[in-house]
């Protein structure tokens, strides 16, 4: 059984992942921080949100990253939570005019940590 620190040390892993897919539009690197059957919820200003994880990444895939924008990488990790098998990781993702956090929800699978589900809500400054 893995211990604590390298779990957390993999789901670290896992959240850079996801960050940097984000901002680079690395949809091949986003893909593999997510499992296949991984659902996304929340709101953004206000309006419901609900995308299956292929919906997801053809959002990125269309859009400019905030990379190729200039923008400034300012994603964190604000806490990680591990129970056995399960974790949830609370995320702060300000890209575009957004200031998102997420609520990321993992299981180890196989061996590997995955995002399993995502809950995002944009928080007006």
């Amino acid at each position: 059984m893995k211990t604590t620190d390298e779990n957390r040390k993999q789901i670290t892993s896992v959240l850079e992942n996801y960050f940097n897919g984000i901002f680079a539009g690395d949809i091949h690197l986003l893909r593999s921080a997510f499992h296949p059957m991984a659902f996304l919820s929340g709101d953004i200003n206000g309006e419901p949100y609900f995308k299956m994880l292929e919906q997801y990444l053809e959002g990125v895939k269309n859009r400019k990253s905030p990379n190729e924008l200039g923008a400034k990488f300012g994603m964190e990790i604000i806490s990680i939570e591990i129970i056995n098998t399960i974790a949830v990781a609370k995320t702060h993702v300000p890209i575009f005019e957004y200031n998102y956090y997420d609520l990321l929800s993992l299981s180890l699978i196989d061996g590997k940590w995955v995002i399993v589900n995502k809950l995002l809500t944009h928080v007006k400054e």
